[in-house]
């Protein structure tokens, strides 16, 4: 069956980046950030974590937004939806430290929009545990514009997270395409290649390989950008 749809992930695969780094740099502006407005730093960062494993956790019964609200809300003792714009102003200033973090893969824009140019459709699969805006200004640090993409996976629209299958599925459904049909193509063994279970065909990018459960990654396609382009020209 020809491949129609290409799947790819953000952090690590398009936009190069050391995850630990980021997530400190990130947790460390947003709970300054929000200290002026009466948030305890240390019960605001462990109240995000809280947040984000239950968003990982989500069954597909409400967003992983909804999900992710109701536990920081109680982990902070108060109605944080109220203070929601000012976590929004975050996003749009002091969230961009955490570019420090990140490199910058030039080989990037031109991948996507080649398969563009072909007729595929582009999705950006980033695990959906950040707020559009957030997942917006990552797609700008890659080089990239959410325009570039048919559709992209944030909190708002996603109602799983990786490595559920689930994940996939919601967008599979919502697209109306079958995974025979989609590859998948990220740097996490264990939450992008899972996408091979469904069907997909998978390319693993190793440049900031991420493999936690240490499996032989010679078991799917992998390498770096070179490598990435001469199989999507198999495809």
């Amino acid at each position: 069956m020809p491949i129609k749809t290409i799947f790819f992930d953000l952090d690590g695969t398009l936009l190069p980046m050391d995850q630990e780094a980021f997530v400190k740099i990130y947790t460390k502006g947003l709970a300054a950030h929000m200290a002026p407005y009466g948030y305890d730093p240390a019960a605001l960062v462990q109240s995000l974590w809280q947040g984000t494993g239950a968003m990982v956790k989500n069954d597909g019964s409400r967003t992983n937004e909804e999900v992710f609200w109701e536990v920081f809300s109680a982990g902070v003792g108060r109605d944080v939806r109220a203070d929601e714009s000012t976590f929004a102003v975050f996003y749009d200033t002091g969230f961009h430290k955490a570019r420090e973090a990140c490199g910058f893969a030039p080989e990037t824009a031109g991948v996507v929009k080649d398969l563009k140019t072909r007729g595929c459709r582009v999705v950006l699969a980033t695990n959906p545990l950040f707020p559009h805006m957030a997942t917006e200004n990552r797609i700008r640090w890659a080089g990239l514009e959410p325009e570039d993409f048919d559709y992209y996976t944030t909190y708002e629209n996603s109602s799983f997270c990786k490595p559920n299958l689930a994940y996939y599925q919601e967008i599979l459904d919502k697209l109306g395409c079958k995974a025979e049909e989609c590859a998948m193509i990220g740097n996490d063994v264990d939450e992008d290649m899972v996408a091979g279970k469904l069907g997909f065909k998978t390319f693993l990018l190793t440049p900031c390989l991420l493999n936690r459960s240490g499996q032989d990654i010679a078991q799917w396609p992998h390498g770096g950008f070179e490598e990435l382009k001469a199989w999507l020209e198999t495809l």
